[in-house]
């Protein structure tokens, strides 16, 4: 098949959602319709009978949390399907907005009982920077919870996204009898009076059809058409180009654990998402249909089999076909590297692939060549943009605590960082070590993983900071009389690049104000 083609038939996306919406269900659930497994596992903490595919790290399991994004790839109709299931906790939000640069469109998954929540607000307005098409499915309609039409204009208002239903409940909780859908014009709906079977979809082209109030009862075929009527005349016709623009948001009902509404959202979303997009860099903007590879780093991810310690980077095939055994240029070292074992992902198995289009994403075995946001190609200079580094919120001293372990500690602090989940500060005046993070759940995740990946042990203490500040310098002898004043506030990031801890608001204002020569970043940059 030709590059062209090979393009035409990819869906690269994302899933984000706030905590406990049923993300990571949905996405079992996609996998299942794809084929891709043959059984889903709910994530259900410390009940787990089997665990989620995408939730791979020990941890996720017991905590029945996603901490980190996972890969997922599987063929469906026709089309190559790359799903990237990312933590909606907001601890872990840095991880999310870095693989939003990785996705050409984006599912939202919302609880019908909670509604659009602050996560969900952060992600999506996030998306929306990058023009990053959006559908949503409102999920756990099986669930007491809110009014459809309520709900619809809650994601209008919070979300600013123009909604067009695909998709509508035939009611709700305990009177939730299935979805019909206007986007294929069908309907699911359970087919024994303990809701325990769900029946193929049926074709209904008009819901004047007498069968209806056979299959699901009178009022709720006059609700089902009464509620439909409404929908036509309130909210736009679909317009898949609309929607690949960003102006129009398709919506769907369903219940991910019970199967209802995820076979449709799949049916669509491999019709009308948009195939792998162009990429700015800060030289040109890179097309797909190149016929030079590139690519960039958007995650790196330490020990995915800790039996062989070994550290994967993820690289998301911009344009061009990536060749295995082919040496490709490391932009930032300006050095050519050859990979013999490049890997595609279905969660934690992996297989070696030959080749990879534009849109997949592909695990480079690492020795720590790669940093996050590096850049590949055949030979050009490309510096690929908008892979986000932000200041940590949190901040706290790492001590070690098992003296004999101390080279383990060292390397598993290194490694984890290089994921860039997390932060380490080193302090100028006596080298003492500082992890800085986005969201306080992180040292959980770092401590539990030291000690069963790496065989380490540490401990923690408050370190009063308010934010972590890259010092640009634009004036050597400003900085270094500030390095004098603020030499207790001074540390060294991993990459030995300068910064200001600053302890106050106040404080950092200050230094703004009385070294105009220096430059105080709240995101790190190369």
């Amino acid at each position: 098949m030709d590059l062209n083609s090979e393009i035409k038939r990819r869906r690269t996306f994302g899933i984000i959602s706030h905590p406990d919406a049923g993300k990571t269900t949905l996405t079992e659930k996609l996998l299942l319709f794809g084929g891709a497994i043959q059984e889903a596992g709910a994530v259900k903490s410390n009940k787990i009978k089997k665990t989620a595919t995408s939730d791979f790290m020990e941890i996720e399991k017991q905590r029945g949390i996603s901490v980190a994004t996972s890969v997922m790839a599987f063929e469906y109709a026709g089309r190559k399907i790359n799903i990237l299931d990312t933590p909606g906790h907001q601890d872990f939000a840095e991880d999310t907005y870095r693989t939003l640069t990785a996705v050409d469109s984006a599912i939202v998954v919302i609880d019908v009982a909670k509604g659009v929540e602050t996560q969900t607000e952060k992600l999506v307005s996030v998306s929306r920077m990058r023009s990053i098409p959006l559908i949503v499915f409102i999920n756990k309609m099986d669930r007491e919870g809110r009014d459809a039409f309520d709900l619809l204009d809650e994601v209008e208002q919070k979300l600013g996204l123009k909604v067009v239903p695909l998709s509508w409940p035939i009611g709700i909780g305990r009177e939730f009898k299935g979805v019909y859908n206007l986007w294929e014009k069908n309907l699911k709906f359970y087919t024994e009076a303990l809701k325990q079977k769900i029946g193929d979809s049926i074709e209904v082209e008009n819901l004047e059809d007498p069968r209806l109030e056979s299959w699901i009862g009178a009022s709720a075929t006059a609700l089902l058409r009464e509620e439909v009527e409404l929908v036509q005349e309130v909210y736009p016709a679909f317009d898949p180009e609309a929607y690949r623009r960003g102006e129009q948001c398709p919506v769907f009902f369903g219940s991910a654990l019970n199967n209802f509404g995820v076979g449709e959202l799949l049916d669509c979303f491999v019709e009308i998402a948009p195939p792998p997009q162009p990429k700015q860099t800060e030289e040109r903007m890179v097309r797909p249909e190149e016929p030079q590879f590139s690519g960039f780093i958007f995650k790196i991810h330490a020990n995915m089999d800790p039996n062989h310690r070994d550290r994967l980077a993820f690289v998301k095939v911009v344009s061009g076909v990536f060749e295995r055994n082919t040496n490709y240029r490391h932009i930032r070292l300006n050095k050519m590297l050859k990979f013999s074992s490049p890997t595609a992902f279905m969660a934690s198995k992996k297989s070696v692939v030959d080749e990879a289009f534009p849109g997949d994403i592909v695990g480079l075995h690492d020795t720590g060549n790669f940093r996050i946001g590096d850049g590949l190609s055949a030979g050009e200079t490309l510096h690929f943009t908008g892979i986000p580094s932000f200041s940590p919120e949190h901040f706290r001293f790492i001590n070690n605590a098992d003296p004999l372990k101390s080279k383990q500690l060292a390397k598993g602090i290194d490694q984890l960082m290089d994921e860039g989940v997390a932060q380490l500060f080193t302090l100028e005046q006596n080298g003492r070590k500082i992890i800085g993070t986005v969201g306080a759940l992180q040292y959980e995740v770092i401590q539990y993983r030291l000690e069963h990946e790496y065989g380490a042990k540490c401990s923690y203490e408050p370190y009063p900071a308010y934010k972590a500040c890259w010092i640009r310098i634009e004036d050597p002898v400003q900085f270094e009389e500030f390095r004098k004043l603020k030499s207790r506030n001074i540390a060294r990031d991993k990459y030995d690049r300068p910064v200001f801890l600053a302890d106050s608001a106040y404080s950092l204002q200050t230094a703004e104000q009385k070294f105009p020569g220096l430059q105080f970043l709240l995101k790190s940059e190369d």
